[in-house]
């Protein structure tokens, strides 16, 4: 069940015309302007004094397809970025402070997806008011048409469908989510000079002291730890039995540590990875975002890191041996240490 401004939204409207009603409604249309408007917060511990370290090291990041429940006395703010047609999902339990944050890519992974978010978040026996987020998602449903660039289509329409599935398992739900941001699509939605549609935010934190939603873009040295093995889960783990239909383990609640559970690939994604290498960087973006025209400036980089990565170690079990997750601890720096 979804609540808009503290009553239930009603679910006459079906399909596209939910979504509209949504998008037109004054309490969301000014809760996603105020997010828009407040200025992006850049995370990154490689820059940070030492007295900030600290600050960092209570964060917990989320990359596409990884979800993280967090707790508010151990954990500062939790956030992702990197969204374009994905959707960053943000819970928050009213009574617990408890907060889980997932990024999802798929129609397919919502449903259970969701599940694993509410696992840790709420008790079954407990009707605690939830709060949600729905930052990013853009229209890109236009760029059905293709378009040709070298042999490679552009291909479109992953937001909507992606938006549709989230808010139908909401609305079946009986749990009482009141949703407080719904920056997607027609909200989220910018063009270049070229006329290619674009997201205006796409990454954000929440902070686990009040549950304030910032827009946030993270570096490369604050999505750790193991932020290589993390991306090559996201491209491997649609081909994973075990990870189907479900969101990637990543995040030890309790004990506030990660544990970047095992993912299998074989050795047909060797073949694969060094197919694409040989490709030049614009066939490489093309070939592997749903986005091209939207993706940072490092995204061929980290591309070609994670296609150099297996072909370097193409049995899966170099990277997780015997099945096991990868664990990491907090060290006294605000970095990370492999401790298995």
């Amino acid at each position: 069940m979804i609540f808009v401004a503290g009553l239930p939204f009603s679910t006459q409207h079906p399909g596209n015309d939910i979504v509209v009603s949504l998008l037109e409604h004054p309490f969301l249309v000014a809760s996603s302007n105020s997010f828009k408007a407040t200025p992006v917060k850049k995370v990154s511990h490689s820059e940070r004094a030492d007295e900030a370290k600290s600050a960092y090291a209570k964060h917990v990041y989320v990359f596409q397809r990884e979800y993280a429940t967090v707790d508010p006395k151990l954990v500062k703010f939790v956030g992702t970025d990197e969204v374009t047609t994905c959707v960053g999902v943000a819970i928050r339990n009213r009574e617990s402070g408890m907060i889980s944050v997932a990024h999802m890519d798929t129609p397919r992974i919502v449903e259970f997806g969701l599940t694993q978010m509410l696992s840790l978040l709420v008790d079954p026996d407990n009707d605690a008011a939830l709060d949600v987020h729905l930052i990013g998602g853009f229209n890109d449903e236009s760029d059905k048409e293709a378009s040709r660039i070298g042999s490679y289509e552009k291909r479109g329409g992953y937001s909507l469908p992606l938006i549709l599935k989230i808010l139908e398992v909401l609305l079946s739900s009986a749990r009482k989510f009141h949703l407080q941001t719904f920056c997607v699509l027609g909200h989220n939605t910018t063009r270049d000079s070229d006329g290619n549609a674009n997201p205006i935010m796409n990454g954000f934190t929440v902070e686990t002291s009040g549950g304030a939603v910032i827009p946030a873009s993270f570096d490369r040295s604050s999505r750790c730890p193991d932020e290589l093995v993390r991306r090559i889960r996201v491209s491997v783990s649609s081909l994973d039995p075990q990870w189907k239909g479900k969101l990637l383990e990543t995040y030890d609640t309790q004990n506030d540590k990660f544990q970047i559970a095992p993912c299998s690939w074989s050795r047909k994604w060797q073949d694969y990875a060094l197919s694409v290498q040989q490709h030049s960087d614009l066939e490489v973006l093309h070939k592997c975002s749903t986005s091209p025209f939207a993706e940072g400036p490092d995204f061929v980089e980290n591309e070609r890191r994670v296609f150099n990565y297996l072909l370097k170690f193409p049995d899966w079990r170099e990277t997780f041996p015997m099945n096991k997750a990868r664990i990491f601890e907090r060290n006294s720096d605000g970095g990370w240490i492999r401790c298995n």
